[in-house]
């Protein structure tokens, strides 16, 4: 094992950056760029739907659907790896695989065409797999590389580093894009194509620069017979585990409500905004879209620092609580949206709030884990699939709704019954935390 100092910036620096390596993901493939191409290869063939699975289905409903499956995959394979990890050690290993998956996997929706509709969706999946796989890992460093004190500050640096790193990139990108003339292209979707091999190449380079300076805590053991169902005795003994603490497994219960709202939202924003938006022509949908995209980004920076700040002031679930009330107006209000200008001003309370939720969630679990315990990557591993699991219902719920009533505002109106539901469930767990 590596021999670090528990709270030292350069460590908890390097943490911080693998946000910056793999935040491009969810911006350019899951929040812009993709989702422009996906929507502008079904326009070009005059298409709304496609053949899938012996059913006529909508574009939209096709992207849920496999977003689901992918989803449920990680929440299969990660209480798995994780307890792996844990028994041997080797978090910093798996780290590294999933960047390698996710990355490559970008680079080769290069590839991505209707004509292979169903490998071109599969190397879709292998990518945001290896966005989440990744995941798990990382975030299971936190508590053992910051004190309490320091988790939800370092949690929204990470936060912020990736918005400010993956804004840079969408940049360079919307000039390949929007000036594709300037570098020969005789159309934007070859653009939009060299944008998803960039996202692969700058997740692969900086990921590794992150990972390089990660402490090692691999030990002697060796792989043994059982050791791969080790992962999920160990899920099972954490799921017993917390039922001995009330405020955690209160909050668990919440953040499953909620989180699958929150994720379902920030996943189809796009898809939304590119098919139910009135933006005029082919050209003002790509501008407005990677602005709006934009400016929620550079708002979630100011966001993230200010709910940290809030939850400073009034306490982690009290913080949450205000957050998702804001969520609840946004879904009703996205249900009215037509014209770019109510696009736009949606979008900013989604930015004010979306790094907000995600980084004090994610420190909020790891403030209320057990004192000391040593098995942070199997405890993050629940919070993981709880979250996925909750993803999945989310995504197959939303993609369902779309197909039925054939309009995606039922989908997102839909999702404001999963965030009162999640502040019920924060406040019984703020009354818990008051007793115990």
């Amino acid at each position: 094992m590596d021999t670090f100092k528990k709270g030292d910036k350069r460590i908890l620096n390097a943490w911080a950056f693998y946000d910056w390596a793999n935040s491009v993901y969810a911006l350019v493939i899951t929040s812009t760029i993709f989702p422009l191409y996906y929507g502008a290869l079904f326009r070009i063939e005059g298409k709304t739907s496609a053949h899938f699975f012996g059913m006529d289905t909508p574009s939209e409903s096709i992207i849920s659907y496999v977003t689901a499956i992918g989803f449920l995959i990680i929440s299969v394979i990660s209480p798995i790896l994780s307890g792996v990890a844990d028994y041997l050690g080797s978090k910093k290993t798996f780290l590294k695989l999933f960047c390698w998956i996710g990355s490559f996997s970008c680079m080769l929706l290069y590839f991505f065409d209707l004509e292979n509709l169903y490998l071109s969706l599969f190397v879709y999946m292998m990518a945001l797999i290896g966005f989440w796989g990744s995941l798990v890992f990382y975030n299971s460093y936190l508590p053992k590389i910051a004190f309490k004190d320091q988790q939800d500050a370092v949690s929204a640096k990470g936060f912020s580093f990736g918005y400010i790193g993956s804004v840079i990139l969408l940049i360079i990108n919307l000039i390949l894009i929007m000036k594709s003339h300037w570098f020969g292209f005789e159309n934007q979707l070859e653009p939009m194509k060299i944008s998803f091999l960039l996202v692969g190449i700058w997740w692969l380079v900086f990921g590794h620069v992150s990972y390089s300076k990660l402490p090692s805590f691999r030990n002697e053991k060796k792989i043994k017979k059982d050791v791969f169902s080790y992962g999920i005795n160990e899920l099972k003994r954490i799921y017993k585990e917390i039922q001995n603490y009330p405020v955690l497994k209160g909050y668990l219960g919440a953040f499953f409500v909620y989180s699958m709202a929150v994720q379902t939202v920030m996943i189809i924003a796009a898809y939304f905004g590119e098919k139910e938006v009135n933006w005029g022509s082919d050209e003002q949908r790509q501008v407005g879209l990677i602005v709006s995209i934009l400016l929620i980004q550079l708002i979630a920076v100011v966001g993230a620092i200010l709910t940290s700040k809030l939850s400073a002031r009034i306490g982690n679930i009290k913080a949450l609580i205000v957050i998702n009330i804001i969520w609840v107006f946004i879904c009703i209000a996205a249900y009215f949206i037509v014209e770019p200008l109510e696009f736009y001003i949606v979008a900013s309370f989604v930015g004010l709030v979306m790094g907000g939720i995600q980084s004090l969630s994610r420190s909020t679990y790891s403030k209320l884990l057990p004192v000391n315990t040593k098995e942070t990557t199997s405890f993050f591993s629940f919070y993981d699939v709880t979250e996925k699991i909750g993803i999945v219902i989310g995504m197959v719920t939303y993609g369902v709704i779309a197909q039925i009533t054939g309009k995606m505002q039922n989908s997102v109106l839909f999702l404001v019954v999963f965030f009162i539901l999640g502040i019920v469930l924060l406040a019984k767990t703020l009354g818990k935390q008051a007793k115990s």
